[in-house]
C-alpha cells in the first residue's frame, strides 16, 4: 500500500503527468491510471479541455454523446462495464442532452459526429476526438475498453 500512495503522491505533483512511468512491479498501468485520476481530479473531460481546447460543456456533452452511441450499440451488461470505467458518466449522459447534443438515439459515428457538432466543436477537432477517447480509455481500461470500445465505434 506503501508503494501505491508513494506512486500517487509522485504523480499527482509532477509537472508532467503524460510521461511514461517506470516499472513500479505489481502496479500496472490501468491502475495506476485509475488511481491517478482518482487521486487528482484528473478526468476524461480535464483531457478533451486541455488536448482539445473545449469549454467544459463541450468535453462533459462530447462524453455524453459518446456514451449515448455506446449505449445504442452495446449490449446493456457491456454497456454497464463501459460506462463503469468513466467516472460521472450519469453526469456526462445528461450534459449531453441538457446541451442539446443528444435529442435522439444516436446509432452511428456519423451520428456522433453530429452530436458534437451541435456542441459547437470544429470539423478537425471532431477528427481528433475519437482517436484521444480511445488512447485514453484504452489505457485506463485496458483490453476490455479496447474491445468495447471497437464493438460501436470500429
Amino acid at each position: 500500500m506503501t508503494r501505491k500512495l508513494w506512486l500517487l503522491l509522485a504523480l499527482a505533483t509532477s509537472p508532467v503527468l503524460g510521461q511514461t512511468l517506470p516499472d513500479m512491479g505489481d502496479l500496472n498501468a490501468a491502475d495506476a491510471m485509475a488511481n491517478l485520476e482518482s487521486a487528482t481530479g484528473g478526468s476524461m473531460s480535464s483531457l478533451l479541455q486541455g488536448q482539445l481546447g473545449l469549454t467544459e460543456d463541450q468535453a462533459d456533452g462530447s462524453i455524453g454523446s459518446l456514451l449515448s452511441l455506446a449505449g445504442e450499440k452495446l449490449s446493456a451488461g457491456d454497456f454497464d462495464k463501459f460506462a463503469g470505467m468513466i467516472p460521472g458518466a450519469d453526469k456526462y449522459l445528461e450534459s449531453a442532452k441538457s446541451l442539446g447534443a443528444v435529442t435522439d438515439p444516436l446509432k452511428s459515428l456519423a451520428d456522433l459526429n453530429q452530436s458534437l457538432a451541435a456542441l459547437g466543436i470544429s470539423p478537425e477537432t471532431i477528427e481528433k476526438f475519437v482517436p484521444m477517447v480511445t488512447d485514453y480509455l484504452g489505457k485506463l481500461g485496458g483490453d476490455d475498453a479496447k474491445a468495447l470500445l471497437a464493438q460501436f465505434l470500429g
